[in-house]
């Protein structure tokens, strides 16, 4: 069976058919072009490029900026509007000639934040303005901001009073003072991209703030604790009597979260929308899902600190609550792997056999390093042979070495799931060996030290070990920013390396900030300073294996999408409708479409509903049907608290989306062996997730219409929910959070059975 191609989506057969670092490039590009949202936190690049301090110095070909705004709008706009192409970039001469790198000490930050002349103040006076004291009086203007700060100021986030050669502050440390050249115009190209950026964030904020002056309060509280009529008395207040369940108005229903709605502006305005609409009609308050926008000042780009897309907050939703037979805390996920045994095996000592060492090693180039992309071919050879040298018992190449090895190892025996527990894994040798070195390189704050430490965290990731993992992260994360505190710390030819280190670190904490409630390690603050990965350089005879950047590319700009649904839709301190949660829906998803337009041929993967030899494109499509699954999933909540509000076609359209992508990532379950190296874990616990997902949604009437529109009949819907729970159940004995997992499907498959023949 097949399904049609998703609406706005290109078939599989569109082509971009450039070489490799033109097409990386224009993937970012064209992605980060797409970042409309991001005003609502920072101000875009001057120089067009809103890539992440892409590095210029490469002088790779790039995609030219339109500077026809009729050609630019034909080719990027959507919803009829004038938007600039999804491939507009600077090119390299521009780039470099606007200031775009990080290590040529730029960044996108605004040369205006942060670097204020230090004044002494009277007291009483406003510290943001100066007295002038000539004749005619005194007199408080704005005191004069410094118009361009120096590269020790701006990496200490310090004041800079902008005085040459040399600053204050430079001359009290008795630094080098150095100033950056002054950015280029902006061109056309330039404008219409700003234009753009702003109409979004006008055309959200109207969405938002249409005028409402009334205000609701949701009490805090445990969201099973508020009652539906509770909260709608509030939101009545003085507009009139409560609405009760008997209609949508206008089909504006209202998506509550958690805590005490008022404390931010974006809450105001939320909260004011939802009571007017109660005033007009039937509103329905959903309590129990954690639903909010957002809040101001922050990189929308990034997980939020407190969010309600984890897997077990569904177990909070109206009809999923009741497939199972008592409430779970969503803590109990990190409770469990906090408690869990350590791997007593590191306690043993190290005996590691070298004689197959060559078959690892091209497996781990051939298997593995798609996924990570952070071994240098080309140096490897040189790494191997210092490790050798110290007989693989002291150093980071000897512990780089080691690692490679274990992932490799690993990597040729498919998913850790089908080996027999009693079984060591593969790759634990040289793990265990490559784990004594590391205390050594603990103390260490080179960057091959943080390589160290981030490939011990992609072997604990296969070994379902993810607790484990993010402690390693945070000491690679560490080591990161005292790294990139100063670009003078990291060697030239270690630039590359350093940036791919931190992409993998912030890729992996954000994996796993959407699972579990973690501490941020901060090391999310460096991300609009370091470039993207642009290509290691070396001489090809001596590469033992591909670069290939492709998937990795791919990943940074999904995952950043995926923190901005997070951050837009589950953010807990506020409240949404359905009719204020549509515009974002739809620019959300439409740069999903982007993502996918922007992938390289060799990426694109198709969307019928079969299995794929590829198991890069397996992974990016179910991460891709992951995406919106969780993007439409507020729609699924309204209706699952209120069958009426499924009487609106475009709240029922919305569904279908949902649902459509949900049941793609469960009706082929064993696609997810794909990305069994780096994404067992998650990639468990979104199957989880999209199962409880189409569970409730099968025990609502107006949703499992939708569903058979889907699937066939019942009896596959049935098999498909048989299938998720066996493959869980072999996941069940890696970790007790999958363990934990496991029995959550299994009781809800038995009382969805029950709830639907009773």
């Amino acid at each position: 069976m097949t399904a049609t191609l998703p609406h706005g989506f290109p078939s599989s057969s569109s082509s971009i058919g450039v070489p490799l670092h033109h097409d990386s490039t224009f993937l970012l590009d064209s992605l980060d072009s797409l970042d409309s949202l991001d005003t609502l936190g920072r101000v875009p690049s001057p120089s067009g490029s809103i890539t992440r301090g892409a590095r210029a110095a490469h002088d790779m070909p790039q995609q030219p900026s339109s500077a026809d705004p009729k050609e630019s709008t034909e080719t990027g706009g959507h919803n009829g509007d004038p938007s600039p192409a999804t491939g507009t970039s600077v090119s390299g001469a521009d780039a470099k000639a606007s200031g775009t790198s990080y290590w040529n000490n730029n960044n996108n930050s605004n040369d205006n934040s942060n670097n204020m002349t230090q004044e002494s103040a009277d007291d009483g006076i406003n510290p943001l303005k100066r007295r002038n004291t000539d004749a005619g009086g005194s007199i408080d203007y704005p005191r004069r901001r410094a118009t361009i700060a120096c590269e020790v100021c701006r990496s200490r986030k310090s004041r800079c009073d902008g005085t040459k050669p040399k600053c204050k502050l430079c001359t009290e440390l008795g630094a080098e003072c150095v100033y950056r050249e002054p950015g280029i115009k902006l061109d056309a190209g330039d404008k219409l991209i700003l234009e753009r950026l702003n109409r979004i964030e006008g055309m959200l904020q109207r969405s938002l703030a249409s005028g409402h002056n009334t205000s609701l309060s949701l009490a805090g509280g445990s969201p099973s604790s508020v009652s539906n009529s509770g909260v709608l008395g509030a939101g009545a207040g003085a507009g009139g009597s409560q609405a009760g369940h008997g209609g949508v108005a206008g089909g504006h229903v209202a998506l509550g979260g958690l805590g005490a709605v008022g404390t931010s502006m974006w809450s105001e305005q939320t909260a004011a929308a939802a009571a007017a609409a109660a005033a007009t009609g039937f509103v329905s308050v959903i309590p129990a899902g954690g639903i909010g926008t957002w809040t101001s000042g922050t990189n929308i780009s990034t997980m939020p600190k407190v969010h309600t897309n984890a897997a077990l907050h569904l177990l909070q939703w109206p009809m999923i609550r009741d497939l199972v037979s008592r409430p779970y805390d969503p803590q109990i996920m990190l409770q469990l792997e906090m408690s869990r045994e350590p791997l007593h095996s590191l306690t043993k000592t190290p005996c590691v056999d070298l004689s197959n060492t060559a078959a690892y090693i091209e497996a781990y180039f051939d298997h593995v390093n798609m996924w990570y992309a952070c071994v240098n071919p080309y140096t490897w050879r040189s790494h191997y042979r210092i490790a050798l040298s110290n007989g693989f018992r002291e150093g980071p190449e000897s512990c780089i070495v080691l690692l490679v090895l274990a992932l490799g190892q690993a990597s040729l025996r498919g998913s850790i799931s089908r080996i027999v527990p009693s079984e060591d894994p593969p790759g634990l040798q040289y793990f265990t060996a490559a784990w004594s070195l590391l205390p050594g390189m603990m103390t260490s704050n080179s960057v091959l030290a943080a390589q160290c430490h981030l490939l011990a965290a992609a072997y604990l990731f296969y070994l379902v070990r993810p607790l484990e993992a993010w402690n390693l992260l945070c000491t690679t994360s560490t080591k990161l920013q005292l790294l990139l505190m100063s670009p003078s710390r990291v060697p030239p030819e270690q630039r590359e390396l350093t940036e791919r280190i931190y992409w993998n670190a912030l890729l992996s904490e954000s994996d796993l900030l959407a699972e579990l409630d973690l501490p941020h390690s901060g090391v999310v603050q460096f991300e609009e300073n370091v470039g993207l990965p642009c290509g290691f350089e070396g001489d090809e005879q001596q590469a033992v294996g591909r670069d290939d950047l492709w998937y990795f590319l791919a990943e940074i700009a999904l995952r950043r999408l995926l923190n901005r649904v997070s951050q837009l839709i589950y953010s807990k301190d506020s409240m949404a409708s359905t009719t204020s949660l549509e515009p974002v829906v739809n620019e959300l998803d439409y740069q999903l479409t982007q993502w996918y337009e922007s992938l390289p041929t060799a990426l694109q993967f198709p969307f019928s509903r079969t299995l794929l030899a590829d198991p890069v494109q397996t992974v990016l499509r179910l991460r891709f049907f992951a995406c919106r699954t969780i993007i439409y999933r507020p729609y699924i909540l309204a209706v699952l608290d209120n069958e009426q509000a499924g009487l609106d076609p475009a709240v029922q359209e919305s569904c279908r989306k949902c649902l459509e992508a949900a049941v793609c990532q469960l009706e082929h379950i064993t696609a997810h062996h794909a990305g069994h190296m780096p994404y067992l874990w998650q990639g468990a616990l979104s199957i989880v997730s999209q199962t409880l997902l189409v569970m409730g949604a099968s025990m609502s009437p107006t949703l499992s219409s939708i569903l058979l529109t889907i699937v066939p009949h019942r009896d596959v819907l049935d098999q498909i929910f048989s299938d998720v729970i066996v493959e869980i159940e072999l996941y069940s004995s890696l970790a007790p959070s999958l363990r934990l997992a496991a029995e959550i499907i299994r009781e809800a498959e038995v009382r969805r059975r029950a709830y639907l023949n009773g």
